[in-house]
């Protein structure tokens, strides 16, 4: 992230009552990331004290991608279908989206919906690359936030990079051409005011262009890659082919097994499948 582009981004701050505030229950589930002994009750309670994201998660938890055996009518019951890190994730999801409002522009439901495949894609990319799967998901689902400030202020511009981006990986670019900046430069200013890690910033910073700034960083390029294979989901693209024609030199010197790749993700379903019961 140049300086440059520090500054275009910064432009998206100035009316600082339009920034969104960290939902308190969010905050919680972020610092838990750190707590081992975190249990699941203790997740299941915290959620517990939010009326309307534990309405949400038992929506989810009784939804065909769960597949529960029987009605679940406790978010205790919920917390046990679906497992920490499951539950974790998904109600990291729900206050996430609950915190930024609808914006001329962007598609919610579509924004969303790839929002939550990024954070998917890059918690599968962490764990073929030895990183935190947690943290992963959190930055995944995160990285296109920094899109809806630019909409606040510029709906019609942003309105047209969507328009325009049709191939895997191309909304850097186009946004760069528009803002000289682009949304992960956004999201790493965002970052920067809720206070996250600040490795976390600087992999916002870098996700754009990974493979250009030193020192390199993987969790950047895992970012980088999760967007692309998002892109290539909302567009019916073959994973692997879309990878390869947008990165390739990324994929190279992360030396990816794309086969392995595919196997995980065609496991991992459609992961933005519930993402009505995460908006309403």
């Amino acid at each position: 992230m140049t300086a440059a582009a520090l500054a275009a981004a910064e432009k998206f701050f100035e009316n600082h009552r339009a920034l969104p505030t960290m939902p308190e229950v969010a905050s919680r589930l972020i610092r838990s990331f750190d707590d081992e002994r975190v249990s699941l009750g203790a997740i299941a309670e915290l959620i517990g004290k939010d009326a309307a994201l534990s309405a949400k998660v038992l929506r989810l938890a009784n939804s065909a991608r769960y597949s529960p055996s029987h009605q679940i009518a406790s978010l205790g019951d919920a917390a046990a279908a679906l497992g920490l890190e499951t539950l974790r994730n998904l109600s990291l999801a729900a206050c996430m989206a609950n915190a930024f409002p609808v914006v001329p522009g962007l598609d919610r439901g579509l924004f969303w919906r790839h929002s939550i495949a990024t954070a998917s894609y890059a918690r599968i990319l962490s764990k073929m690359l030895q990183l935190d799967g947690d943290t992963a998901y959190l930055a995944g689902l995160m990285l296109r936030t920094g899109q809806i400030l630019m909409a606040l202020r510029e709906p019609a511009l942003v309105a047209d990079v969507e328009a325009h981006a049709a191939e895997p990986g191309s909304r850097f670019s186009l946004e760069m051409h528009r803002f000289g900046c682009t949304h992960t430069d956004v999201t790493a200013s965002l970052a920067t005011h809720w206070h996250f890690p600040a490795a976390m910033v600087q992999a916002f910073k870098d996700a754009d262009t990974p493979m250009e700034n030193r020192p390199f960083s993987l969790m950047a390029a895992v970012l980088h890659l999760a967007e692309v294979l998002a892109d290539a989901a909302e567009h019916h693209d073959q994973p692997s082919q879309a990878l390869l024609v947008a990165v390739p030199e990324l994929v190279e010197h992360l030396h990816l097994d794309l086969a392995f790749l595919e196997d995980k993700l065609s496991a991992a379903g459609d992961p933005g499948s519930d993402v009505e019961q995460l908006l309403h």
